[in-house]
């Protein structure tokens, strides 16, 4: 199957759609979920473009991961969750609701339930004042 250069993944890494960015490098780049399944919930995109894990040169892959665990590390410590969830979907089957490969890094606390995967489009205010803090420990961290 080809990629598609117009999913909304793709038109974000060229600018065209608007993001929460936290972090950027030459592989990847890292931003909110607009429909997050919990408070936090980061997205991270690698830049080389790629359907699914599969489809993804090596060095496209270890960006990925390297930002992947940035994230979570600051994730976790600004939120201070009971858990980070790390995620990865691929395929319409296993979940993925957006043809580019993508990683999940969600908070999670106990008693807390997740929301549902790309069902409800999060408060922006909220999702900009979480961005803030997860910023700010990037660049303490």
């Amino acid at each position: 199957m080809a990629y598609d250069a117009n999913n909304p993944f793709a038109r974000i890494l060229r600018g065209e759609l608007p993001s929460i960015q936290l972090a950027e490098d030459d592989g990847a780049l890292a931003i909110m979920d607009i429909m997050p399944q919990a408070d936090g919930h980061v997205l991270v995109i690698p830049k080389a473009p790629a359907e699914q894990i599969f489809d993804l040169p090596d060095a496209a892959l270890v960006a990925a991961i390297r930002m992947t665990q940035r994230l979570a590390v600051a994730v976790r410590e600004t939120l201070e969750p009971d858990g980070v969830f790390v995620g990865q979907f691929n395929g319409a089957a296993a979940g993925q609701t957006v043809p580019h490969v993508h990683f999940h890094v969600i908070p999670r606390w106990k008693g807390s339930e997740l929301r549902m995967h790309a069902r409800e489009q999060g408060d922006p205010d909220k999702l900009r004042a979480i961005a803030q803090r997860i910023r700010q420990q990037l660049a303490a961290g």
